[in-house]
């Protein structure tokens, strides 16, 4: 028992680790899209053709669109002839996308599809409204102004919508293009907007220029005005004031304006400056010749007259000593010499005292100049203050002047230049190429048109696919069911012919249905660590799954290898066991639960060697209450003594108590799953219940797999290798 409940523990693991690794994933499955594509084809082959099919209707009954194109050349600068940068603004290259978007949206723009419209007559004409489809407004009882407005805006709606504007990348050229029924009207049309678009750029250029030069005017005017004013101002102010001011060439040859008492300061200062450096100069000298020898003088020796009566004394002085060496001092010759040469030194004493007091005279005099001269300044220097004091309005007045003079004279300059660029019609905008009359319709395009409704078609067929996909409950593979379910696929039995039983079927060993319940039963040997259970219920949600089979095939394949298998009906409430083997239903697993019969009374020898049969026995009033007793679990165990495997064909889960009951009893379940047939809601509701009742799911079995209908070439089981002769099929009902 302690072994049974271990392996059910192992078991339970195993399944959990089953349903995490079949959990459906977020990952892109090509192939899985390729399967739905396949499963709805008709879905999307209908959608496409559909789609084909009316994009060709309505190609062939649209009415042909001519297009015209004409090209224009639209330059961020004009020929500049002149300089016009502040009436006309200069694009720049970093502002050049912003420049190139202005000239598409005044080419779109109400007005000029206005200026097109009066141009070429279109409100008026009753033949453009009706070659463009457009339906002229009833007269009623407007007025003639008023019908006349709502033909126009009728008209301008119209051109408007059938216009477009396609600019050519990489370069400055735009396609201006216009789409009509008729070839001749949609060239004129495209035309008039080239020539219409140009002339408007000249309008707007010239009203520029023309409101710049009325504010010039208007601007010099008051200037002219305000410079007379001020002119008056400063005059009544310099004579009230007696502000003297004259005009002398500056540095730079510009004239510089300056006072009467300013320019006699500046005169008399510089005067001051020379008179003080000739004071201090003979202050010096004089002060030098009262301190110095008298013959030391620079000035005394440079004196020709004290030149001449030194060079006269040095003569005498050496014809004195020259006879006093013959002579002595008291000859008379001596004596006279000596009394010329007194009388020398005596004149050299005398000019160079002159000399000095000379210098002194000097000195005296300039220090009189020096002090006349400062106090000439010290005058003028209140009167230059007080000057200032009142100059300060004046110069307040005189900037005035400068700045009305400047501006007025800048006014005047630029009146001069905005009137000659008036008459120079610039223009940055050029007609490339005209637009001529098509000789073929642009639309409707019946290639492009089938594109497009090929694509639509497919992206429709697409769409259904997926919410048919979406609203499908059906499980109709095995990867239906493994990602829908997050349950493990032990086997897939596919589809039997009409004429073919299952019985016929499993009797060919070498067959597609047998071959699928040799997968099976190889599965069920890696189910458990043990290998298969040694009791197992097959059931499904709902009757006619194919569980009854699903249950005969495993308990057959199972004897086949030489184990010992009981094969049991379960169904106590519709069996059918005994009809597939062919044995009576005397005596069965009913008598069993009740504990009217033994087991060895129940079990009945089949064809197969190894393989036991318990029926059903007589329909029970309650199959539930004999399912739920103990009885169950201790009649499992006596069969398990006996047998190797106990294999029991189940009651359907929905709707009955039986499943659930017998699966907590057993150590595995298998959940047989009709391909196509059982829904999703219906499957989880059935595996919900087995395992909320304690069952030991080992995985679910898809039967009735069509493999022809079905796109899913992992379980094609069209064998083509040979065995040698295939030996002739036995007859219907008789055991593989």
């Amino acid at each position: 028992m302690t072994d049974e409940i271990l392996t059910g523990k192992r078991d339970l693991a195993l399944q959990g680790e089953a349903g995490q690794r079949f959990a459906p994933t977020a990952s892109f499955d090509l192939a899985e899209y390729w399967r739905m594509a396949v499963k709805h084809r008709w879905v999307i082959l209908g959608a496409f053709v559909a789609c084909i099919l009316a994009s060709v209707a309505i190609t062939l009954l649209m009415t042909p669109i001519y297009s015209a194109k004409a090209t224009l050349q639209i330059d961020r600068e004009s020929a500049r002839v002149l300089n016009v940068d502040e009436v006309q603004p200069r694009e720049s290259q970093a502002f050049g996308e912003e420049f190139f978007q202005t000239q598409y949206g005044l080419l779109r723009s109400r007005s000029l599809a206005e200026r097109v419209v009066d141009s070429l007559g279109l409100a008026a004409s009753d033949a453009f409204m009706e070659q463009m489809g457009a339906t002229p407004p009833a007269r009623g009882d407007r007025t003639a102004a008023e019908y006349s407005r709502v033909r126009r805006e009728i008209v301008i709606s119209v051109v408007m919508a059938n216009f477009s504007v396609t600019p050519v990348r990489g370069s400055r050229l735009v396609e201006i293009n216009f789409d009509s029924p008729v070839p001749a009207l949609s060239a004129r049309v495209a035309n008039a907007y080239a020539e219409n678009f140009i002339q408007a750029n000249l309008d707007r250029r010239f009203e520029s220029s023309s409101f710049a030069r009325e504010f010039l005017e208007e601007q010099i005017a008051q200037t002219k005005a305000k410079l007379e004013e001020t002119e008056r101002a400063l005059v009544d102010y310099a004579s009230a004031q007696g502000i003297v001011n004259l005009s002398e060439p500056g540095p730079d040859g510009v004239g510089q304006t300056q006072s009467l008492a300013g320019t006699n300061l500046s005169a008399l200062n510089a005067s001051l400056a020379s008179a003080r450096a000739a004071r201090i100069a003979a202050e010096q000298r004089w002060r030098q010749a009262r301190s110095a020898p008298l013959l030391s003088q620079p000035e005394v020796l440079q004196n020709p007259a004290i030149q001449r009566l030194t060079e006269q004394r040095a003569q005498l002085d050496a014809q004195y000593q020259q006879q006093a060496r013959v002579y002595r001092e008291d000859w008379p010759g001596q004596i006279q010499l000596r009394g010329q040469i007194e009388e020398l030194d005596a004149q050299i004493a005398e000019i160079g005292r002159g000399i000095l007091s000379s210098i002194q005279g000097q000195y005296v005099v300039a220090a009189n100049n020096e002090r006349a001269l400062q106090a000439q300044v010290d005058a003028l220097k209140g009167e230059v203050l007080d000057l200032r004091d009142r100059s300060v309005d004046y110069n307040i007045l005189q900037r005035e002047l400068d700045t009305s003079r400047a501006s007025y004279d800048a006014l005047l300059e630029r009146y001069k230049e905005v009137s000659i660029t008036g008459t120079v019609a610039s223009n940055n905008i050029s007609i490339v190429d005209q637009a001529q009359v098509p000789t073929a319709p642009s639309k409707p395009n019946l290639m492009i048109n089938l594109m497009l409704a090929a694509m639509l078609g497919l992206g429709l067929g697409a769409l259904a696919a997926f919410v048919l996909e979406a609203l499908d409950e059906t499980l109709a593979t095995p990867d239906d069911a493994e990602s829908k379910l997050a349950v493990p696929v032990l086997g897939v039995v596919p589809l039997l012919a009409r004429d073919q039983t299952p019985l016929e079927a499993l009797g060919d060993i070498r067959s597609a249905f047998s071959e699928a319940y040799y997968s099976l039963r190889t599965a069920l040997q890696f189910s458990t660590p043990v290998g298969v259970p040694p009791s197992l219920l097959v059931t499904s949600a709902r009757p006619a799954e194919g569980k009854s089979t699903t249950a005969y095939a495993t308990a057959l394949n199972l004897a086949r290898i030489g184990k010992r298998v009981l094969l049991i009906d379960g169904d106590l409430r519709n069996p059918s066991m005994h009809r597939i083997v062919g044995v009576e239903n005397a005596v069965g697993m009913s008598n069993l639960l009740s504990g009217a019969a033994v087991l060895s009374d129940a079990v009945q020898v089949t064809r197969e060697p190894n393989l036991g049969l318990v029926t059903s026995g007589p329909l029970p009033p309650n199959p539930a209450e004999l399912w739920g007793g103990d009885r169950v679990r201790t009649l499992l165990i006596e069969m398990q003594s006996s047998f190797d495997h106990v294999v029991i064909d189940g009651p359907p889960v929905l709707g009955f108590a039986d499943a659930p009951l017998l699966a907590s009893a057993c150590a595995g379940s298998i959940f047989v799953l009709e391909s196509r047939g059982t829904r999703r809601a219906q499957a989880r509701g059935a595996l919900r219940r087995l395992t909320m009742g304690g069952g030991r799911l080992l995985g679910l079995v898809m039967t009735k797999f069509n493999v022809k209908s079905t796109q899913y070439g992992g379980y094609d089981y069209a064998y083509d290798y040979s065995y040698g002769d295939r030996p002739e099929r036995r007859s219907k009902g008789e055991a593989a």
